[in-house]
C-alpha cells in the first residue's frame, strides 16, 4: 500500500516535499492554514492546528503525520498519540523545539556545550545575569519566536522591562550570554525510527536581520575538529531527544574555537535547502524517508561546493514568474525554487541553489540570479 503522510502546515516546507513524495511514491496531504497557501498543490483539508477536531479528522486518513512547523500545541499531539496516530516527529521531541527554556535545561543534562543561560522573571534577576556577563546578555521569548523575531539584545533590565512586565504565573524569559562568535554554522541529521541516522555536513550559515540570507555547504576553512565536533553534537542530540525527521542544530563558532548549541529546529530548515541540488539526498526526501520509516539517503555533495542565497522581498513591482526568464538566461547553472507567496518586504519568496567546483564563482551566481528577483 502506498504510505500516506500528512503534512501539518501549508507553508514552504511542505511545498518542497512534494516533488520527492511523488519520486519516493508516497502519498503527500497537507493541513493548510488557509486556501491558497504554498503547499496548495497537496492541501487536501484546511484549518487551525491548534483545534483538536481538525487535527484529528485530519490524521484519520494518514499513515503517519509530519510538519511544517513547530507550533502544533502539545494538547493536540498528545492526543493524535492517545488515539494511536504515529507522529513524527513525536511531542516528547517537539516541546525541545517549542520551548527554548525546556530545550537549554534538557541539553544542559545531555552535556551538550551551549552559552551560558538562565531563566529570568524580575528585572532583578535579569540584572544579576548582565552583571555576571559584562553587563550584555540576549533575551528570548520561550516560545513562538523565529527569524529574529522574539529575541532582544539587552544591557541593562530596563531593556526588556516590557516583556519581563508580561510574564505571566510560572512562566519566565530566557538570558543568554551574548556568544562573541566568528560565525555561524549548521548541523543537520536526519534519524528514522529505528534509530540509523545520517549526518550532512556543517555548514555556514550568514544571517542579516535576524534573517538567514545565505548558506555555504561545506562550511568553509572548517577544521577536521569543528567538523567531528559539530557532528557529534547533531547525532547526540538527536539521539537524546527523541529525534523523527530531520533535524536542525543552530551553531556558534566562537573566536575561542567554542562550538556551542543556537536553537533547535525538528524539521527541514532554511540552512539545509542547498541540500535539494547540492546533496545525494536533498533535505526534503530525507525527511520523508524518516517519517515513513525508509532507509535513509546519502548525504554526500555532488559538487565542492553549494551555495544556496534566500530571495526576501521579491520584486516592488510585478510578479516573480516574470522575473525567471531573465535569471536563467544569464545564469544557467542556477537552480530557482520560488514559494508561491506575493512579494512582501522581509518575507522569504524563494531562493537560489547553485554547485560548483570554485566557491567564489558559486557565491556570484547564486548572489547574481537571486538579484533578478528583487
Amino acid at each position: 500500500m502506498t504510505v500516506r503522510v500528512g503534512v501539518i502546515g501549508g507553508g514552504q516546507l511542505a511545498r518542497m516535499m512534494i516533488a520527492p513524495a511523488v519520486e519516493l511514491g508516497l502519498e503527500l496531504r497537507v493541513l493548510a492554514e488557509a486556501e491558497g497557501m504554498s503547499a496548495e498543490l497537496a492541501a487536501t483539508a484546511v484549518g487551525d492546528y491548534r483545534d483538536a477536531e481538525a487535527v484529528r479528522a485530519f490524521a484519520a486518513d494518514v499513515d503517519v503525520i509530519t510538519f511544517d512547523h513547530e507550533h502544533v500545541p502539545q494538547q493536540v499531539l498528545q492526543a493524535l498519540v492517545a488515539e494511536g496516530v504515529v507522529v513524527h516527529p513525536g511531542p516528547d521531541a517537539l516541546r525541545f523545539a517549542q520551548d527554548k527554556l525546556v530545550m537549554r535545561a534538557r541539553l544542559a543534562e545531555l552535556d551538550v556545550p551551549q552559552p551560558d543561560w538562565a531563566a529570568v522573571r524580575t528585572a532583578d534577576e535579569l540584572q544579576v545575569f548582565l552583571d555576571a556577563h559584562d553587563g550584555r546578555g540576549v533575551v528570548k521569548t520561550p516560545r513562538g519566536g523565529y527569524d529574529g523575531k522574539g529575541v532582544r539584545v539587552v544591557r541593562a533590565a530596563d531593556d526588556a522591562r516590557d516583556w519581563l512586565d508580561a510574564v505571566g504565573e510560572g512562566e519566565a524569559l530566557l538570558v543568554e550570554e551574548l556568544v562573541p562568535f566568528v560565525r555561524e554554522l549548521a548541523q543537520q541529521v536526519a534519524r528514522r525510527p529505528s534509530g540509523e541516522t545520517v549526518a550532512y555536513p556543517v555548514v555556514e550559515t550568514v544571517q542579516r536581520d535576524g534573517v538567514c540570507a545565505e548558506v555555504i555547504a561545506p562550511a568553509p576553512a572548517a577544521t577536521d575538529r569543528l567538523v567531528q565536533v559539530a557532528e557529534e553534537i547533531g547525532r547526540s542530540i538527536a539521539e537524546g531527544l527523541g529525534v523523527t525527521g530531520m533535524l536542525a542544530v543552530e551553531l556558534f563558532e566562537t573566536d575561542d574555537e567554542r562550538i556551542l548549541v543556537n536553537e533547535l529546529a525538528m524539521r527541514p530548515h532554511n540552512s539545509g535547502h542547498w541540500s535539494q541540488d547540492g546533496a545525494v539526498t536533498g533535505q526534503f526526501e530525507q525527511h520523508l524517508r524518516a517519517v515513513a520509516d525508509l532507509p535513509l539517503g546519502s548525504t554526500a555533495p555532488r559538487a565542492a561546493w553549494s551555495v544556496m542565497v534566500n530571495i526576501l522581498g521579491g520584486p516592488a513591482d510585478g510578479t516573480l514568474e516574470e522575473r525567471f526568464g531573465g535569471a536563467m538566461a544569464e545564469h544557467p547553472t542556477a537552480k530557482i525554487h520560488t514559494y508561491g507567496k506575493s512579494p512582501r518586504p522581509g518575507r522569504k519568496v524563494g531562493h537560489v541553489n547553485v554547485a560548483g567546483d570554485d566557491l567564489d564563482d558559486a557565491v556570484y551566481v547564486a548572489r547574481a540570479a537571486a538579484a533578478h528577483f528583487a
